[in-house]
C-alpha cells in the first residue's frame, strides 16, 4: 500500500520536522544517556548495554519486565487485600462473640439483680412486721408493768373486802 503513494505525498513527509534544523538526539550526549539507562527493582540506575544485554535483543523487554512487575504487585496487591478481609472478618467475628458472651453476662447479672432486690425485699416486709410485732409486745409489757406497780402500791386487800368472795350464811 505505501508503494502506491507517490513520494511527494505529506504523509509520507518527516515525521520529526522540528529537528529539521539539523538536530538530532544522538548528537547530544546527555540526552542519548537518558535513554541508555533502566532503573532497577533495586532502585539502582545501571546502564542498559551492561547487564541487560540479552534484554536489549528482543524487542519490548522493558515493557515485559514492567508488565510482569506490574502483573506481580497487582498480584500482591489483591492477596494483601484478600488477607485484610479475612483479617478484618475475623475481627467482626469475635466482636460478635464478645457481643455474646456479654448480653449472655448481662442477662445472667441481671437475673440476679431480680432476685436480689426480692429478697431484699421479703426482707424489709419481714422487718416490718417484726418491729410491729415488738412495738406490740413492748406496749403488753409496759401495761402489765404498770399493773404490777399498781398493785404493789394498793394495801393488801382481805379476802372478805371483795364483794364476790363474800359468801352469806344460810
Amino acid at each position: 500500500m505505501l508503494s502506491a503513494l507517490p513520494a511527494s505525498d505529506p504523509f509520507l513527509g518527516n515525521p520529526f520536522s522540528a529537528l529539521d534544523g539539523g538536530f538530532t538526539p544522538w548528537d547530544c550526549p546527555d540526552f542519548s544517556s537518558a535513554f541508555n539507562t533502566v532503573t532497577s527493582s533495586s532502585g539502582s540506575d545501571v546502564p542498559n548495554n551492561q547487564t541487560h544485554a540479552e534484554e536489549d535483543k528482543k524487542p519490548g523487554s522493558d515493557r515485559v519486565v514492567m508488565d510482569e512487575r506490574k502483573r506481580r504487585r497487582m498480584i500482591s496487591n489483591r492477596e494483601s487485600a484478600r488477607r485484610s478481609r479475612m483479617r478484618k472478618q475475623r475481627h467482626l467475628e469475635n466482636l460478635r462473640n464478645q457481643v455474646n458472651l456479654f448480653r449472655i453476662e448481662n442477662r445472667e447479672l441481671n437475673n440476679g439483680l431480680q432476685f436480689l432486690l426480692h429478697h431484699c425485699n421479703r426482707l424489709r416486709t419481714e422487718n416490718d412486721w417484726l418491729r410491729s410485732e415488738r412495738t406490740m409486745l413492748y406496749q403488753k409489757l409496759s401495761n402489765i408493768t404498770q399493773i404490777l406497780v399498781f398493785q404493789q402500791l394498793q394495801p393488801p386487800f382481805s379476802s372478805s373486802a371483795w364483794p364476790c368472795n363474800i359468801v352469806t350464811a344460810e
